[in-house]
């Protein structure tokens, strides 16, 4: 009588299909290997590093020594820090709201096929979008000089004062209209192209029902394009929390409106590299960090709960 020979897996050899696997596994890992070797090195190494800092106080005497949370006790007790939290709070609450709107706005304009000119309209509204932060901000400050600039040609040509858009009480709304310029270009692309996927179908069966235009946007285009809305009020958030470009090259104009904790992103700055405090602007940097990570995932969960 023979006895059956038994499974190749009793023998010590795999199956086929399971080094197939396998080496499909590793084949996956070669390809995204560079890229979280680079995500490693130029993301999470520099954040370990920061949080690493923010444990460690610089000391007179004793040096470099660890302090626990004691740089966050501080920061959250620093009149400096929510000074410049506060103002990029009241920035976010004002310049976003109105930025998406005009680039909704003119999203709209552009896909309702009513507009003259399209092409031109779209290039001409994203090209300040390819100012870099720095030229842009040169150029607005020049014209926002009573001086030297545009508002003090105007104030001599006519013979009127206008207000100082370098003052301290209009310093805030000066940059959010250079940011506005800046981004109206890259919002109304994402919203653009959201519009130009939906069907066609559903805009003719709506205008044989007898929609009109305004239906047509409250009822069919906003709600399709929601996702692409809650994509760019995530990206305006993370940019105002982290408004520094325009500040930082406005302060040398305006040194009296823009001081050294102007915003958080420019006080961690000024911390480092003026302060030589190393140590608490990485703790201002992380915080900030957390901050700005909650508020998007908030953004971004509310955003999905409308769509669901």
């Amino acid at each position: 009588m023979t006895t059956a020979s038994p499974p190749p897996a009793l023998l010590g050899t795999q199956p086929m299909p399971a080094r197939r696997a396998r080496r499909r596994s590793w084949s996956g890992w070669l390809f995204i290997g560079p890229f979280m070797a680079v995500f490693a090195i130029v993301f999470m190494a520099p954040i370990a590093y920061s949080i690493w800092l923010s444990f460690f106080r610089n000391q007179l005497v004793g040096g470099n020594r660890f302090v626990g949370l004691a740089n966050y006790s501080q920061a959250l007790q620093d009149s400096q820090f929510w000074s410049a939290l506060l103002r990029v709070s009241l920035f976010l609450a004002v310049q976003v709201p109105v930025m998406l709107l005009i680039a909704l706005l003119v999203a709209l304009a552009l896909d309702s096929g009513r507009l003259y000119g399209k092409s031109f309209f779209r290039i001409s509204i994203f090209l300040p979008y390819a100012v870099p932060a720095v030229v842009a901000s040169l150029m607005w400050g020049f014209m926002y000089g009573t001086r030297f600039g545009l508002v003090g040609n105007i104030n001599s040509a006519l013979g009127i004062n206008l207000p100082n858009p370098l003052s301290p009480d209009l310093i805030l709304a000066s940059i959010g209209n250079i940011v506005t310029w800046e981004f109206i270009g890259y919002n109304m692309l994402i919203f653009y192209s959201a519009l130009s996927v939906i069907p066609k179908s559903i805009y003719e069966a709506a205008e044989i029902d007898g929609a009109s235009q305004f239906r047509l946007i409250t009822a069919i285009k906003v709600p399709a394009i929601r996702g692409a809305l809650v994509v760019a009020t995530i990206f305006s958030v993370i940019g105002s929390f982290q408004l520094f470009n325009e500040p930082s090259i406005l302060q040398s104009l305006a040194p009296n409106s823009i001081s050294t904790y102007f915003t958080p992103n420019l006080y961690a700055y000024s911390l480092s590299f003026s302060g030589q405090q190393y140590n608490y602007s990485a703790t201002v940097a992380i915080i900030m960090g957390v901050i700005t990570m909650v508020i998007a995932y908030a953004v971004q969960l509310r955003g999905m709960r409308k769509e669901s």
